[in-house]
């Protein structure tokens, strides 16, 4: 009998020391920290907390300590006091010792997390230009949506990165100037709390334009204080920003109201009289201890007068400065409502839902003259860009974590869609922005995306293999306004795109990886119904192998080599109304990023990136990719909260590249400097920020085209240009409550 007592003690004892402990983790303003590495060292177990900041650790019972890290937070030692707890984490100056390299396939955020606590983002143009490698130009008066260049793609304004703000599509489809056409200006940069991207066609919940790769700003839930903030700069430049917390420090809710006004006239001899304003409104509420719900409504408005790009030609004459114009009625105005509700739902302690649901009113009008008088020696060659739409979608997607043995799962299954509709998209040859000479294109678009993927995490001992697969079904309807009858030209197609991962993780420190996909993006609807829906959807093949590692405790590095394949596709030219085919291309290259504390307060960092890059069926000579970048360099030193002050010297560098087929036409390189510092006393903080700190001359945007001017006989093909910001000088002030 006494050994049947002691078997069931015995037995008992196991079965205590073999239970799970299970949390939460927030800071201390009551949000989720998501990320967050909880350890029990008695047991040699580890856990990592979710979206939801939820956290299941093994073989964990009352009075184990677990030592809890998370970026941006004090490590804390905490002594559990029974099975459920909620453990609040204190701010703390980052320390990249502490940084943990999980086993995930979006470990590289990491380096995005480190770059916005060192050098946070002070300007619209600089969200994009967190992402490692990504570079952005500006033209056409401010208000355009940038062009983009990422890994050796000329990605125009997005056909080939797929960009969202919390969960909802920024990329506009069969848009009136270009496909994939992404204006991030609706986003108020002090809103930006976490920027999530991925460079490739890997992530199976990432769909239409993500060959590139993606990326994924994320908003603030709640604000710590209040704030206002003035800006004022040189060329008539003023910014006022105003963000209010209406609820106070709630554990259950929060919400708050951001707005930004900007004037100016930029460094042009005919003023750009830009103005752009914002405003957002956020609240979140905790249904429950382990739901939350979040509601997001914002307007955007911006109109704009531009100089245009500018013939080399007529700068080397002297006929006009690098700041002139040929013709100063270009410009535009574009306006944006959104409005998103997200709901993140626990079901379990494995398995939980998300989901949000958008809609957007947007419209747009551009006036633009990119060959002056090459086709009308009379009137000119200016044309108007114009659409009125809506956009309605949903994304949805189930979180599973299932044990197997010594197998660990995680399974997301996703599905959702997204709807445009676009009445009166037009193209007109137009003189002055008031008179209409002829339409070229008007009609009314309707595309529909649906969507669903699988994708499944397999974890066993230091391996990760992450298997997946995405559905989409694509409608898409045109009704030519111009067309002597009425019809509705219709064409669906239906795109499979597998991925294979495979991620290695020797320890805390050291993650090597493989990882493969296919890809594709979306062709202009007007493409579709007039090439009777043949190569509509043209994929992508990607290939990357890399590592990211800590060299030092205070030194990471990531390292990657990668290939990209794109086929057949037939592309719509809005500026021409017309389809043009592009041919199979190939990019192979390098990336290699550096983040380096110095000390607790001073930070370096460097990203470069080499590509080459060419057409497959053209012959040798005649086969490079206008515009694609083989070479770009960005980096610099920051420093932060050393005695009141911050701030930082950065750089960033782009090579020339061919600008033409033959590269007989070259687009030059530039390289520029930036800087500012930042001095908080109390509640008010005083800035100064530098653009093009060596006044570096420089072409911003730069494009290979056949113009012609009022007064010549012949055309001519040369390098068409908009200027670069001459020495900017910016000041601030900022005062919180």
């Amino acid at each position: 009998m006494k050994i049947f007592y002691v078997l069931v003690f015995s037995l008992i004892s196991l079965s205590v020391v073999a239970q799970k402990s299970r949390g939460i983790v927030v800071d201390e303003l009551g949000t989720a920290v998501e990320n967050a590495y909880l350890v029990n060292a008695a047991s040699n177990t580890h856990a990592h907390t979710n979206e939801l900041g939820m956290f299941t650790i093994d073989k964990t019972d009352i009075g184990n300590t677990l030592t809890i890290t998370a970026f941006g937070y004090k490590k804390l030692e905490f002594i559990l006091q029974n099975s459920e707890s909620k453990i609040t984490l204190e701010d703390a100056i980052f320390k990249l010792n502490e940084i943990i390299i999980q086993p995930k396939l979006s470990a590289l955020n990491v380096i995005s997390k480190i770059d916005l606590e060192t050098a946070p983002v002070n300007s619209s143009q600089e969200i994009l230009r967190k992402v490692p490698g990504l570079f952005i130009g500006q033209h056409a008066g401010g208000g355009k949506a940038e062009q983009i260049f990422l890994r050796g793609f000329d990605i125009d304004h997005g056909t080939d990165l797929a960009i969202s703000v919390d969960g909802m599509p920024v990329n506009m489809v069969s848009h009136a100037h270009g496909q994939g056409y992404a204006d991030l200006h609706f986003v108020i940069p002090e809103t930006v709390d976490k920027i999530d991207f991925g460079k490739g066609s890997y992530y199976a919940d990432k769909g239409d334009f993500a060959t590139a790769g993606y990326v994924a700003f994320q908003t603030k839930e709640k604000l710590d204080k209040s704030m206002v903030s003035l800006e004022v700069g040189q060329f008539n430049t003023q910014r006022l920003v105003g963000m209010f917390n209406l609820l106070g420090n709630q554990k259950k809710q929060s919400a708050y109201i951001a707005t930004e006004y900007i004037l100016t006239d930029g460094p042009f001899d005919s003023p750009q009289n830009f103005n752009r304003v914002n405003i957002m409104g956020k609240y979140t509420t905790l249904i429950d201890e382990n739901s939350k719900f979040t509601l997001t409504a914002s307007r955007f408005s911006s109109r704009w007068d531009a100089s245009g790009q500018i013939p080399q030609r007529l700068v080397d004459q002297g006929l006009i400065s690098r700041f002139g114009a040929v013709d100063n009625t270009e410009g535009g105005t574009t306006s944006r409502t959104n409005i998103n509700a997200a709901l993140v739902k626990s079901i379990d302690e494995n398995t939980f839902v998300k989901a949000n649901v958008f809609y957007s009113k947007y419209d747009f009008e551009l006036f633009s003259n990119f060959t002056f008088f090459l086709d009308d020696p009379i009137n000119g060659d200016q044309i108007k860009q114009k659409e009125n739409r809506s956009l309605y979608g949903m994304n949805s997607e189930l979180n599973k974590k299932i044990q197997l043995s010594d197998w660990n799962l995680l399974l997301q299954v996703g599905a959702g869609f997204r709807a445009d509709v676009m009445t009166d998209t037009e193209l007109s040859h137009t003189a002055g922005r008031t008179t209409l000479i002829n339409p070229i294109k008007l009609g009314d678009i309707e595309e529909f995306n649906g969507f669903n993927y699988w994708n499944a995490e397999f974890t066993y001992g230091k391996w990760m293999i992450n298997p997946a697969v995405r559905f989409d079904f694509f409608k898409f309807n045109y009704q030519d306004k111009l067309a002597t009858t009425y019809s509705t030209q219709s064409e669906t197609e239906i795109k499979l795109s597998p991925k294979l991962n495979f991620i290695y993780s020797e320890n805390n420190n050291l993650q090597f990886f493989f990882k493969t996909g296919f890809g594709f993006h979306s062709n202009d609807a007007r493409v579709v119904v007039e090439n009777n829906g043949k190569e509509i959807l043209p994929s992508s093949l990607g290939f990357d192998l890399g590592s990211i590692f800590k060299a030092t405790p205070k030194v990471l590095v990531n390292a990657a080599l990668w290939a990209l394949y794109l086929e057949q596709e037939f592309v719509y030219v809005g500026d021409a109304g017309v389809i043009e085919p592009s041919g199979r291309t190939k990019r192979m290259g390098a990336d290699l990023g550096i983040r380096y504390q110095i000390s607790d307060y001073l930070f370096f960092d460097t990203d470069v990136t080499y590509t080459y890059a060419r057409s497959i069926d053209e012959p040798s000579g005649q086969d490079y990719i206008p515009l694609a970048p083989d070479f770009t360099a960005t980096g610099g030193l920051s420093f932060q909260k050393w005695k009141g002050f911050s701030g930082g010297v950065h750089y960033r560098h782009l090579k020339s590249r061919p600008a033409n087929e033959d590269n007989s036409i070259v687009a030059q390189g530039y390289g520029i400097v930036d800087c500012n510092i930042n001095y908080a006393y109390k509640k008010v903080t005083f800035g100064l920020a530098i653009e093009n700190l060596l006044n570096t001359e420089w072409n911003e945007t730069q494009f290979a085209t056949e113009t012609r001017l009022q007064n010549e006989l012949a055309s001519v093909e040369e390098i068409h240009f908009t200027p670069g910001t001459p020495f900017y000088l910016k000041g601030k002030v900022s005062y919180r409550f």
